[in-house]
């Protein structure tokens, strides 16, 4: 069976920007990818967008780009939105009924709380302890692990400092700025052990990527810049008789991993790097295990001994992550993939990982809904 690729990629600058609608940073998002497949509107057969605060966001972009009357579908899955777009083209372009798609997600985030706040009702709390706000549910989470593992806070704090650095050689990053570990752990506390630079940053963004059939990438002689996405998976919380953390982002995470690795064909061991899902510090080293980097309670270990940094045996979040970057909801699981993209392509400047072949997305919105994408360069 033939592969899927990525053939045209972008991601705006995350910033604020509150005289720019969705729709406008969704558009200009969705130009530059379909610019660099070398294809326009035109050739799209079909849309997977998404958008968390703003409905209907596919029709209100191709408004702006280009009415062409194709099926559109709009998704919300939390933070994995825009990674489950792009996981929707996959799945119907090896179903053979389109062969080009135009995927993106956009949020405008700007006067919203952090993450967007706590809907009420998102999610059953029979049982279980704690709060609903992003920031308690990650403190908890990291509260946990560090009595399992006897992580400490200055651990979660170095993955502040390591995702902070790298975003100072990443122009589309909204903080670039060092931040050394006394200036972390004395900023002001949010939900212990979290303080406010172990805490993503709430920006506006926009992502889009183009999604072509192996047939199309040939016929159009695409294949000099085409990433072949490798592994594609999605998963939800599996029912647990007792989990003492309120929402659960270490199973889905774990399941959708395995079928990824299964379906790529890869382990491990034989990834350049990752693009994980650090909305809060704390749970960056819990998810070092869950997508199989090291052992189990060995996440702390990768930390210390710099395993993680761009110099590294495995560097995670060369972007800056969603720490510095900057965590638009729905776009972050295709900035993610860009990010990736780079640096299979050579493209990633100074923050260039060397010699990267083959890359790894994770994202995870709560409630919950894993997405990991392997991604390899042509």
């Amino acid at each position: 069976m033939s592969d899927i690729y990525i053939v045209g990629i972008h991601m705006i600058d995350f910033g604020r920007y509150p005289h720019r609608t969705p729709a406008q940073l969704g558009a200009q998002a969705a130009l530059e990818a379909l610019d660099e497949a070398g294809i326009t509107i035109k050739d799209v057969q079909a849309v997977f967008s998404g958008s968390n605060y703003t409905t209907m966001i596919g029709q209100r972009v191709l408004q702006q780009i280009g009415q062409t009357g194709v099926q559109i579908v709009n998704l919300v899955n939390a933070c994995s939105t825009g990674a489950s777009a792009v996981r929707m083209a996959y799945t119907a372009i090896k179903a053979g009924e389109f062969d080009t798609v135009l995927c993106f997600g956009v949020e405008q985030m700007t006067g919203l709380g952090m993450l967007g706040g706590a809907a009420p009702g998102a999610i059953p709390t029979e049982g279980i302890l704690g709060s609903a706000t992003m920031p308690a549910v990650f403190g908890e989470s990291g509260v946990e692990y560090m009595a399992r593992t006897g992580a400490a806070q200055a651990d979660f704090a170095q993955v502040a400092v390591k995702n902070h650095h790298n975003a100072t050689m990443n122009p589309k990053a909204f903080l670039r700025k060092e931040t050394p570990l006394d200036m972390v752990l004395e900023a002001e506390t949010i939900a212990w052990p979290l303080t406010k630079l172990m805490c993503s940053v709430n920006v506006d963004g926009a992502a889009a990527a183009v999604v072509m059939s192996e047939e199309q990438v040939k016929r159009r002689g695409l294949m000099d810049r085409a990433i072949r996405i490798r592994g594609s998976a999605m998963a939800s919380a599996p029912w647990q008789e007792r989990d003492p953390i309120m929402h659960d982002v270490n199973g889905p995470t774990r399941l959708a991993a395995q079928k990824a690795y299964a379906m790529a064909g890869v382990d491990p061991k034989d990834l350049d790097l990752v693009e994980l899902h650090d909305c809060f510090a704390s749970v960056e080293l819990q998810h070092y295990e869950n997508l199989g980097l090291c052992g189990e309670g060995e996440g702390v270990r990768m930390i210390r001994d710099g395993s993680t940094e761009l110099a590294g045996s495995i560097p995670v979040n060369a972007s800056g992550g969603l720490l510095s970057k900057g965590h638009p909801i729905a776009a972050t699981g295709i900035a993610n993939m860009y990010e990736i993209a780079l640096h299979l392509r050579g493209q990633a400047g100074e923050r260039q990982v060397k010699g990267a072949k083959i890359g790894m997305t994770h994202v995870v919105g709560l409630g919950t809904s894993a997405a990991v994408h392997i991604f390899e360069k042509a």
